[in-house]
């Protein structure tokens, strides 16, 4: 069985501080504000050879006017459910609430090992008010500072006491998860589109742009499929960011196509193609991630016999010069096409991953170069002699030749059109590289 950890509360006791220490990242946003945390947040721990899943939940509230209350609560349960051990914070500072008596009503009922943690006792004189949380009837309650560490390796010691060791495989790029994120504006689908893959009410889906905040990653395996799937916080411009919440989210979206190997990026087929989702597909662009396009909200469309080929045709003309990416018509909350998306993404990671001998590159390319060169330059003739792939994680090539500072980007854009029409490297951008011979 798989060792879980979730960590549950009413809002602001300090939960994300937790998770982020125990995950030794920075993956959960931590603010002053109550709310922030709204998904199951999940992220890996390791502690003496034992390693675990740590489960970052939303802050349990009742009566309040948030309208996210029954979602996050939801959520809060959902965690319980597949958690084996629960860690129920309280605060110090502000003492005993009815709150932490809802909360702690909810764990008696559901027969997992919890543990009582008091947060924010930094001094020996708040390790007192402690006490009063017996009275919640969950047993010895355990001192702690999420914020400085104190506390935190005697809870370990306590909730990976009967798990079991795991040999620790290290992370390379051979055994890594191939990474699928799914990008977009918000209130595109993303969460609805991840909670239709799972088949689980993995996110909170509403109509409020900014629903999503931190970059929620779910292993999907199923299908044949096997990788990380990241449902990431919507990308607006910049000027509409006014919450440090949302800048911090946005933040995480933008490095979490950093370190993806495929974006699904998702726009919205009742909107069309906007300045705002050509400055997200020109991220993706820029750092040579794997693109499928999902045209989301198709179901909402009124259709004919040519509707896709239009669409797909202005998508294309937007999207140029690099258009040569999957487009897939697809509807998250019918769950159109979702599974063909996940064929296409895997095709484009495995295109991503594609290397060429040498020998085939020189077969194939050099008699094209020869019989169509570079335009000479001030008199001066260039002449390709050599071509092989460089070892870099997306498909770069360098170009060996005589005058390579000559060689302008049209003559570029012209070698990777054949090189398309060679290989299979749809959904990827390409490096070219001239070097001197």
């Amino acid at each position: 069985m798989a060792n879980i950890v979730a960590i549950v509360g009413r809002p602001n006791v300090g939960k994300s501080t937790l998770f982020n220490r125990l995950t030794e990242s920075r993956d959960a946003i931590v603010d002053p504000t109550e709310g922030v945390t709204r998904d199951r947040h999940y992220g890996k721990a390791y502690w003496n050879g034992k390693d675990f899943s740590v489960i970052d939940t939303g802050g349990y509230i009742t009566g309040s006017e948030d309208v996210f209350e029954e979602e996050i609560r939801k959520q809060v349960r959902l965690a319980i459910d597949e958690a084996n051990v629960i860690l129920f914070i309280v605060d110090v500072q502000t003492g005993l609430t009815d709150m932490d008596e809802e909360v702690a009503d909810v764990l008696r009922r559901c027969k997992k090992k919890v543990f009582l943690v008091a947060n924010k006792v930094d001094t020996g004189d708040k390790a007192a008010l402690a006490g009063e949380f017996y009275a919640l009837g969950l047993g010895d309650v355990l001192h702690l500072s999420a914020q400085n560490g104190s506390g935190t390796g005697e809870i370990l010691d306590l909730i990976t006491e009967d798990f079991e060791v795991e040999e620790k495989e290290e992370e390379n790029e051979e055994n890594r998860l191939p990474r699928i994120a799914i990008v977009g504006k918000p209130n595109v689908g993303k969460s609805s589109l991840l909670n239709a893959l799972t088949g689980k009410e993995r996110n909170i889906v509403t109509p409020i742009s900014g629903t999503t905040r931190d970059s929620i990653h779910t292993h999907y395996n199923a299908f044949g499929f096997n990788f990380t799937l990241i449902d990431t916080a919507g990308i607006r411009k910049k000027a509409k960011v006014q919450e440090d919440i949302e800048f911090y989210s946005v933040l995480r979206s933008v490095r979490t196509i950093e370190e993806s190997d495929v974006c699904m990026f998702m726009i919205d087929a009742t909107e069309g193609l906007q300045k705002q989702d050509l400055n997200i597909y020109y991220m993706m662009e820029s750092n040579k991630k794997g693109v499928v396009v999902l045209v989301n909200k198709w179901d909402l469309v009124e259709k004919d016999n040519k509707s896709t080929i239009k669409y797909e045709q202005i998508i294309r003309e937007g999207l140029a010069p690099f258009n040569d990416v999957p487009i897939i018509f697809v509807s998250a909350l019918t769950k159109q096409r979702i599974h063909k998306a996940l064929e296409e993404a895997m095709r484009v990671y495995e295109n991503r991953k594609r290397k060429i001998q040498t020998s085939k590159l020189n077969e194939l390319l050099l008699p094209i170069l020869e019989q169509t060169p570079p335009p000479s330059y001030k008199g001066k003739y260039i002449k390709i002699k050599y071509i092989t792939q460089l070892p870099m994680p997306y498909p770069a090539f360098a170009f060996f030749c005589n005058l390579p500072q000559y060689i302008k980007d049209p003559y570029r854009r012209f070698i990777e059109n054949q090189m398309r029409k060679m290989f299979d490297f749809e959904g990827v951008p390409i490096r070219i590289f001239f070097r001197k011979k």
